[in-house]
């Protein structure tokens, strides 16, 4: 992909993202020219309208429940043990994500897994560890956390995270936790969304937190400047419909917070057969213009190309890694 393309790829996400985050503070859509116009940066904005956002909760079953609003979706356990977070979240939301999980429990805040390091589930890391969490994370999540990081298909640059936003337990392969009786299974997924992308399972209560390899009923973001590829999206959804039962409650990242088997397959499907088709148009020869142009993404744009990655941003996205 030319720099220009790469560049036109980047303002054309910026604009979307723009105008899908203004939805709940605003009721309705922006336009892109107004979007445009009001965003300072998207990661600026995606902060602005978090701090406006109301906090869902869903409560699950074995005390789990999900916070929905701030960022990517928390998953919350409560117990004698302290509270256990899966995902910070944008700082922004710290109020209402406090009410939210105070109403559910009065237990402390005492551990919170990061499922990768991307702001909108690390970002309220350091509230979180003055509340008196303990963080743990891949490995690779905190090598980005401690240095500066370029999103480029965000056209961003984020700064190292402040010493209290680090996680202090790092993983590189499948760990058990004990908390609240409960069995913590976390387990690394490999290059995928990003290259430190972890599941978190709840065991008893059949449960299992899928970070950003799963996107409910949208078009996923990959993240190739931090080693994210669709073959290892691919690969990942795989592993999530291998580990999950008929009964599973499924947590993605984004989307429909409360998910499951068939959605999960569904979402597997989506992301083979687009490869497919992309990778077919690229092995013809086909530019990135004309690959888009031949919208191999159609049969699904309906369902799936309705939010924030485009049917067009999302085909530039599986042709760079087709």
């Amino acid at each position: 992909m030319s720099s220009r393309q790469h560049a036109m790829t980047r303002r054309r996400f910026c604009l979307c993202c723009a105008a899908a985050t203004t939805v709940a503070a605003r009721g309705g859509w922006l336009s892109p020219s107004q979007a445009y116009a009001e965003a300072r940066t998207l990661v600026d904005l995606i902060r602005d309208d978090a701090a406006k956002a109301p906090i869902k909760v869903h409560k699950l079953r074995s005390d789990v429940c999900i916070l929905e609003g701030s960022g990517g979706n928390i998953a919350m356990l409560a117990g004698t043990d302290g509270k256990v977070f899966i995902d910070g979240g944008i700082t922004a939301t710290k109020r209402r994500i406090l009410e939210a999980a105070n109403s559910l429990s009065p237990d402390p805040i005492k551990h919170l897994i990061n499922t990768h390091w991307h702001f909108d589930h690390t970002d309220g890391n350091e509230w979180l560890h003055g509340e008196g969490a303990a963080i743990v994370a891949h490995e690779n999540t905190r090598k980005h956390l401690l240095a500066a990081q370029r999103v480029e298909d965000w056209n961003f640059n984020f700064p190292p995270s402040p010493p209290a936003a680090i996680p202090a337990e790092v993983i590189s392969a499948e760990k058990t936790l004990m908390l609240n009786r409960t069995t913590l299974r976390l387990k690394p997924y490999g290059p995928a969304h990003t290259d430190g992308d972890i599941s978190v399972s709840f065991a008893e209560a059949d449960i299992l937190h899928t970070g950003d390899t799963f996107w409910n009923g949208i078009y996923p973001f990959i993240d190739y400047s931090t080693g994210g590829s669709i073959g290892g999206m691919i690969k990942a959804a795989e592993s999530n419909v291998a580990a999950v039962g008929n009964n599973t409650i499924v947590i993605p990242g984004h989307g429909q917070p409360v998910s499951n088997k068939a959605e999960l397959s569904a979402y597997r499907d989506m992301l083979v057969a687009i490869h497919e088709n992309v990778t077919r148009l690229k092995q013809q020869g086909r530019s990135i213009e004309e690959t888009v142009a031949a919208r191999p993404t159609a049969a699904f744009d309906a369902k799936w190309g309705q939010f924030v990655i485009t049917p067009e941003f999302f085909t530039r996205l599986v042709y760079h890694g087709a």
